[in-house]
This record gives structure tokens, C-alpha cells and sequence, in this order.
């Protein structure tokens, strides 16, 4: 009986945990793709949740022309944590990081 009345309290007391320890559940949604180009995937579209501390990502490649022009190339859509809006210069090719979480897939690329 004792057994039973504890395990009662347990379940009464940890469904809001999360409250007491500083996590956020949040219900937005973000895209999730490797290889997304041009308005299509290709490979498998996927979607996550965000986790605590994390922000939909996407991060667009572009190739470096002899030129010195940038030209884009692919994205890969993703759920990432401690994201930060960044972009990355390399010999042959531009990475740049783009990061949101204020509605659901909203790292979607836009006129790409």
C-alpha cells in the first residue's frame, strides 16, 4: 500500500520537472534535409522538434568561381544546438549559417 501511495506522489510531483530545472519544451518544428537544393531534397525530407537550446539551421554552400564570385551550390536543413548566424570563408567554397526559431520551418530557404 505504501509502495503504491509513493509512487502516486512520484508521478503527482515529477510531470513538471522541466519547470523547476530550466528547460523549455518548445513545439516548433524545423526542416531537416542533407541535400536540398532549388526547392527540392534530394535525398529524404525530414522534420524535427527543437531541443533545449537549439535552433533551426540552414546552412547554404557556395562554390568560389575562379573570379572570386560566389555561386550557390546546396543547403542542408537541420535542428542545431548553440546555433549562431556565421559565415565561413575557405579556399574553394563559402559556407554561411543561418539560424531562427521563431516559427515553425522557418529555415526554409528563400529565394534560392
Amino acid at each position: 500500500m505504501m509502495l503504491l501511495f509513493s509512487l502516486g506522489m512520484v508521478f503527482l510531483f515529477s510531470w513538471n520537472w522541466g519547470k523547476f530545472w530550466g528547460f523549455k519544451a518548445t513545439n516548433v518544428l524545423c526542416y531537416k534535409c542533407k541535400n536540398y537544393h532549388l526547392g527540392h531534397c534530394y535525398g529524404v525530407m525530414d522534420i524535427c522538434f527543437l531541443n533545449y537550446k537549439q535552433s533551426c539551421a540552414t546552412e547554404n554552400i557556395y562554390i568560389l568561381t575562379s573570379k572570386g564570385r560566389s555561386m550557390y551550390y546546396r543547403s542542408k536543413l537541420s535542428c542545431m544546438t548553440n546555433c549562431e548566424d556565421i559565415n565561413f570563408l575557405d579556399f574553394n567554397k563559402k559556407t554561411e549559417l543561418i539560424c531562427c526559431k521563431h516559427n515553425n520551418y522557418c529555415n526554409l530557404p528563400v529565394g534560392l
